[in-house]
């Protein structure tokens, strides 16, 4: 028996951008089911009173969607007793990790030239198409396994928006939720209060610039922009969702129903 979550959202101190996904209408007209799904950024720093929320979602399975370089530099997650535990990177472990520390470690200058001109967002934006295309077997593991007995679920990645926003994404896609409505959801991490905290190694005045700021905010912010680059992927490479979840992901009619009779009212 799920439990039914309020509409106040919890006030977890060491836990950013955690939501029940619940509540999101699908094109028929049903809705997702309160206390299934959740999401949030990683649970390393959890304190013993998130672990009990945590916990009193009687959650079957915790989707960690980081990598080793993130787990070394965050820590793992939290154990909670009785929930299972399945780390599923959604990005290559050596990828991009000169990137992250010259984004925590560079100077005005670098940062300029590695994130300027637009280069940051397009980085984005390839990022959410490469994902789209080449982790189908991880998508398609998620998939399964909520319409099998992985719910209740929480999935989450670093920031619980890029790669934890597209596995929730493409579930919701399986679901038939409307894609304006996914849109939605994800911009939801926008909200201050659960925004992914900068870390810059730097001490000086022009660590957290204006202008350094600026030049990063494409990484750290949801934008729709990214959100419609997968979903113009799909379209490009699959010709259409239905076409995408059952040749890309191996989703059968069989699978989709499963899904959602465990996930829709």
């Amino acid at each position: 028996m799920t439990q039914q979550i309020p509409s106040t959202e919890p006030e977890l101190a060491g836990v950013r951008n955690f939501r029940d996904v619940g509540g999101l209408r699908t094109a028929d007209g049903r809705r997702v089911r309160y206390g299934v799904l959740f999401r949030s950024g990683h649970l390393a720093h959890a304190t013993e009173d998130d672990a009990a929320f945590l916990s009193s979602l009687g959650l079957h399975t915790i989707f960690d969607f980081r990598n080793a370089a993130d787990q070394k530099l965050e820590g793992p997650d939290v154990e909670l007793p009785g929930v299972t535990n399945v780390n599923l990177p959604l990005s290559d472990p050596a990828e991009g990790t000169w990137f992250w520390k010259m984004v925590r470690d560079g100077d005005i200058e670098q940062l300029r030239e590695l994130l300027g001109d637009g280069k940051a967002a397009a980085r984005m934006t390839n990022s959410y198409r490469t994902m789209i295309k080449e982790r189908t077997a991880e998508h398609s593991q998620v998939v399964r396994s909520l319409a099998e007995d992985s719910v209740p679920a929480l999935m989450h990645c670093a920031a619980g928006k890029d790669r934890a926003g597209l596995a929730v994404a493409v579930t919701l896609l399986a679901l038939g939720v409307e894609r304006e409505a996914i849109v939605a959801d994800y911009l939801e991490s926008n909200a201050k209060h659960r925004r992914y905290k900068v870390r810059r190694t730097s001490t000086s005045a022009d660590a957290y610039s204006p202008e350094v700021m600026e030049l990063l905010s494409p990484l750290f912010e949801a934008r729709a922009e990214y959100l419609e680059a997968a979903f113009e992927t799909i379209e490009e490479t699959w010709g259409g969702v239905d076409t995408y979840l059952e040749e890309g992901l191996g989703l059968t009619p069989e699978i989709r129903e499963r899904l959602r009779e465990r996930l829709l009212d």
